[in-house]
């Protein structure tokens, strides 16, 4: 099984690690910072070397447990040892939006008590859906001028894993209309912005709210009857 470096530290952006595993849809190491793909988070990029040979990781996806990284070219063969390097800038992009995510899902749950119905983010942007019945451009600034007061306020952020009926047993952990964990799993990994979110999240995010950097709600729009999108931009 792959050990998971993105887990234990959202900063680490180069790592020593063994090709175990070679086939059509990559290749899979014994340890990887590489983020996959999932919970409307995108995988990172960035590059393996071996032995003065660089490989581009294009995506980076599990499939059946398995951590796969798609690489440009040939793929190196099982048993090399490779030194992984991430995009740094577009990584540490990622984490920022994440958790400017979690920063306006916070505020949300705590000013209005709505869940969020979806999401999605890419580098230095992101959406979420949330079960508002109305959206009116005084609401979106009042939440705006919230959300940018939490990142002033320079919250720290911090994670841990809990086994799952602890993880439970606390209130509103998750904030997905639909519960999206699996039963499958045993540990949940909680990320908490102090004193304003708490949720169930595998994803990277910064140490710090004041990280985040200034907030604009870029776009709005009604997705249906009680289905509203809050689409956010950080600056670059």
């Amino acid at each position: 099984m792959t050990e998971l470096l993105y887990i234990i530290d959202s900063y680490q952006r180069e790592f020593e690690a063994q090709d175990v595993e070679v086939q059509e849809q990559g290749i899979v190491l014994d340890r990887t910072a590489f983020y996959p793909v999932g919970g409307g988070q995108p995988s990172d990029k960035g590059i393996l070397r071996s032995e003065g040979q660089n490989w581009q990781v294009t995506s980076v996806r599990r499939r059946e447990g398995k951590i796969w990284h798609q690489l440009e070219g040939d793929p190196p063969a099982v048993g090399d040892g490779l030194s992984g390097m991430l995009d740094w800038e577009r990584r540490y992009q990622i984490m920022r939006t994440h958790t400017a995510m979690h920063v306006l899902c916070g505020v949300i749950w705590r000013d209005y008590g709505v869940s969020v119905t979806g999401g999605n983010m890419e580098p230095l942007r992101g959406r979420m859906d949330f079960e508002f019945e109305h959206m009116r451009k005084e609401l979106v600034q009042e939440i705006e001028a919230s959300i940018n007061a939490e990142v002033e306020n320079a919250r720290p952020v911090q994670t841990r894993t809990l086994d799952r009926e602890e993880a439970f047993e606390i209130p509103d952990l998750i904030r997905t209309k639909i519960n999206l964990l699996p039963e499958g799993i045993t540990r949940v990994r909680v990320v908490e912005i102090v004193g304003l979110d708490l949720q169930a999240d595998g994803g990277t995010h910064v140490a710090n709210t004041s990280e985040v950097g200034p907030l604009r709600i870029v776009d709005y729009k009604s997705k249906g009857a009680i289905n509203k999108r809050l689409v956010v931009a950080l600056e670059a």
